[in-house]
């Protein structure tokens, strides 16, 4: 390994423990309520070295925020690419969606509770990214209805459905329960699946498609803290 790749690993390294008291301390205490010489002292270091990493305590907001949707949306747009039916293909998105909401229930937590504290550039960000997380999970379900495997009147409806019935896990799920990360993420497909077609055949469902998208629903329409 040359100097410079030593060097951006080492400020990688910096980076991430940063982030992680930062998640820490955020959970625990909330934005408000935590200083950047807080998460220094944590660190053992000075706030001026949190500094040459983040410009402001709202821009460490931001990164402890945005990753959280990137990742669901990588998931979900590697499974819409993948071959196989659509049937198969919602599946692994569902899979791999529900893993990166259980790898990251702080960070969804704090979003919610501090989405008001995020600057008018990230919360853009953040939202257009949420936007396309709809759109890829709309597009799959309008995929699957075309070839006959899915009876899903409202797709858009269903997918900010399955997008908030999936986040709202980072509520209940304790990694020290009874339900390890995995075992939730391969039973989620089949909880999905079989309630969109219970809704699918609801008298009260919809039987016309949205002119335009919904709300985006991810990390989803959860309960908002604030």
């Amino acid at each position: 390994m040359d100097n410079r790749a030593m060097r951006e690993e080492i400020l990688a390294y910096k980076r991430e423990r940063i982030l992680e008291e930062a998640v820490k301390l955020f959970y625990e205490r909330g934005f408000t309520g935590t200083t950047l010489d807080d998460i220094a002292a944590e660190l053992g270091v000075t706030k001026p070295f949190i500094y040459t990493h983040f410009r402001s305590k709202t821009d460490l907001l931001a990164a402890l925020c945005k990753p959280t949707i990137e990742l669901s949306l990588d998931a979900v747009n590697r499974a819409a690419k993948m071959p196989g039916s659509p049937t198969a293909r919602l599946h692994r998105a569902i899979v791999d969606f529900t893993q990166v909401v259980l790898s990251r229930q702080a960070n969804i937590a704090i979003y919610f509770r501090e989405e008001k504290n995020l600057a008018a550039e990230a919360l853009t960000e953040i939202n257009a990214l949420r936007k396309k997380f709809d759109r890829v999970l709309s597009n799959l379900l309008t995929e699957g209805a075309t070839a006959g495997e899915f009876e899903t009147p409202d797709v858009n409806l269903t997918a900010l459905a399955l997008g908030g019935m999936i986040s709202w896990a980072y509520t209940w799920h304790r990694p020290e329960g009874g339900c390890a990360s995995t075992i939730c993420a391969s039973a989620w497909p089949t909880w999905g699946c079989r309630w969109s077609e219970h809704a699918a055949r609801s008298p009260l469902r919809r039987t016309t498609a949205p002119s335009s998208t919904p709300r985006s629903s991810y990390p989803a329409p959860l309960c908002r803290h604030g």
